[in-house]
């Protein structure tokens, strides 16, 4: 999946086209990410990123999703 979230963002969420599942992230100081990940009805936290640029944001992202599939 590609994450493409701006630090400047609050809020935002992707879809996993092969699984259908859903991954939200939301910031309140768009500093730290909460991340979700499940469907839209049923989820479970996947973690917290700290993050200081999109692209850390992004890589982390993929990186909290991989992990979180592999359970």
């Amino acid at each position: 999946m590609k994450f493409d979230m701006s630090i400047d963002d609050n809020y935002a969420s992707f879809i996993d086209k092969e699984s259908g599942e859903a991954v939200f992230v939301e910031s309140f100081d768009n500093v730290d990410f909460e991340v979700r990940i499940g469907t839209v009805t049923d989820s479970q936290e996947a973690g917290i990123i700290r993050a200081k640029t999109s692209d850390e944001l992004n890589t982390k992202l993929e990186e909290v999703f991989r992990k979180f599939k592999g359970k």
